[in-house]
């Protein structure tokens, strides 16, 4: 009877396999921390008061420009639109990004935005509770500084204010400061124009009780954030070497199969849809975002991941139940559908969560499902359902782990009574179950241990003459891991073309 790669490779060769793997991932890992940039990159904005004059309110092409040749008539502060009479809602806080003297590329993939309000302390003139600000906002974009700007979308929205005073309400603290939480703003999908203009109005309407009781606002503050060009170059150059590899190992495992004289069994088949999830998210499609307007990429890019967590957990739920050992008959993936179950239902909330987000952000860049308490309250029920889909498919792994482990020891002490091709047999199950369950556990605590590492850090370690870029090596290294992963589940658990024969029945055991 044959069995996989690893039961009949020798322990020479298994190092052998096991040291060019560890070679491969260190040198991912270096990848991001030496050559590649940090991620992403922040710019701080603070937008510019323009007045409007001629209250256009973005009918026709009149935008306002907060520096330049064509830049608009500005105020400093709103004291002095008091003194000059003017109202608030002819008061415009633009934003050009990005800063002068520079160009947005489409290298930098997506921008999202962030916003908070400078909001002064007034005894006649306090935050109340639940304060909704309401915003016209419009977003345009230009290639040239001699062009015209083009509307890319324009939309009224709302942001309910989470801020808090800290010390005394007293008129000795007017003029200080609310300490405001970050809201969000915008997020758009490529960066596929060179400049963009945001031009932001708080109309107030004291009949509709439209901006009232949001308290004195002073300034509007932004914090553009982008992925780094030369992170997302390295990035696609990764994606381009690693597709043609995964591609080429799966091609040739499912050949493997195929020259058996037996159907493909269920592990096989599900280490091979593991392939194929592993493929689809290594496709470099992205290398066309540079050159085309592709706004859905964000969730196109979530949703492949979507698929392959579900492929990878729906796989190691199989794996434990093909190795239980009980002769219970396994070999078809309805026997899982109780552990299954959760991983499609969870893995269908986080989808309708993403449609919601995302999806609407196709259309309205400015959208935000927290913004609202519907919104925020659905998504929470969306993330609860996938979090409690998650503990559940946690406890059935566990168990199904435990079980495995159980009758491994049941059947250790049997062992020496089967005969030699069974005696092989279950042996060779024992040593690739354990070998799985000893990668995948490193393969995870390497991923949250170096999660950690990069969030509690600076960024960046200063070694030697060299800049260590963490969060760069985090992405590109647990990246490179997982594909390691489902390279080497199709190498070593491809069907080995051995038989159990007379050199192994003459007392050689396998994996030595």
């Amino acid at each position: 009877m044959a069995g996989a790669i690893i039961e009949n490779m020798s322990t020479k060769k298994l190092v052998i396999v096991g040291v060019i793997l560890l070679l491969f991932q260190a040198f991912s890992f270096m990848v991001g921390g030496l050559i590649a940039p940090s991620p992403t990159t922040a710019v701080h904005y603070l937008a510019t008061k323009c007045v409007d004059t001629v209250k256009t309110h973005h009918k026709g092409s009149n935008w306002f420009m907060p520096w330049g040749p064509d830049q608009c008539s500005k105020i400093r502060d709103f004291d002095e639109a008091m003194a000059k009479r003017i109202e608030a809602n002819n008061i415009v806080f633009a934003v050009h990004i990005p800063l002068p003297n520079r160009e947005m590329s489409a290298w930098f993939q997506f921008m999202l935005v962030i916003l908070q309000f400078d909001i002064a302390f007034r005894m006649q003139n306090q935050i109340e509770d639940g304060a909704l600000v309401t915003m016209d906002v419009g977003l345009a974009y230009r290639d040239s500084t001699l062009s015209e700007w083009t509307e890319m979308a324009h939309s009224t929205e709302h942001r309910k204010l989470s801020c808090n005073f800290t010390a005394t309400k007293t008129y000795e603290n007017e003029g200080r400061y609310y300490e405001c939480d970050l809201l969000p703003f915008m997020e758009v999908g490529s960066v596929a124009h060179k400049y963009y203009l945001l031009n932001i109005r708080l109309p107030v309407n004291e009949r509709k009780k439209v901006n009232i009781g949001i308290g004195e606002i002073k300034d509007i503050r932004l914090v553009s954030i982008h992925q780094n060009g030369g992170f997302t170059k390295v990035w696609f150059a990764m994606k381009t070497f690693l597709t043609p590899s995964v591609l080429i190992i799966m091609i040739w495992y499912w050949r493997r199969i195929t020259q058996m004289t037996r159907p493909p069994v269920l592990l096989e088949k599900i280490i091979f849809a593991l392939g194929i999830s592993m493929t689809f998210i290594n496709m470099p499609v992205e290398w066309f975002s540079v050159g085309f307007n592709w706004t859905w990429m964000l969730l196109f890019g979530d949703i492949r991941q979507g698929i392959f967590y579900a492929m990878l957990l729906s796989f190691w739920i199989v794996f434990c139940g093909e190795h239980l050992m009980d002769q219970t008959e396994r070999n078809r993936f309805s026997v899982y559908w109780k552990q299954v179950g959760p991983i499609v239902f969870g893995s269908f909330c986080l989808f309708i969560f993403d449609m919601c987000e995302r999806g609407v952000q196709l259309k309205n860049p400015f959208y935000s499902i927290w913004a609202s308490d519907v919104g925020t309250e659905l998504a929470m029920a969306f993330i609860i359902v996938a979090g409690i889909c998650a503990c559940l498919y946690f406890l059935f792994l566990c168990f199904m782990v435990f079980q495995v482990f159980r009758n491994i020891s049941g059947k250790r002490s049997s062992l020496p009574a089967m005969t030699k091709a069974r005696r092989l047999h279950y042996e060779g199950l024992i040593f690739r179950f354990k070998f799985l369950m000893l990668v995948t556990l490193a393969c995870a605590a390497m991923t949250v241990i170096f999660f950690i590492i990069s969030q509690v850090n600076e960024g960046h370690w200063h070694w030697g003459g060299y800049t260590v870029q963490v969060n760069s090596a985090f992405f590109t290294g647990i990246y490179g891991m997982w594909n390691l992963y489902v390279f080497a589940l199709m190498f070593l658990y491809a069907p080995s073309h051995k038989r159990y024969g007379d050199e192994q029945s003459s007392g050689e055991t396998p994996g030595q």
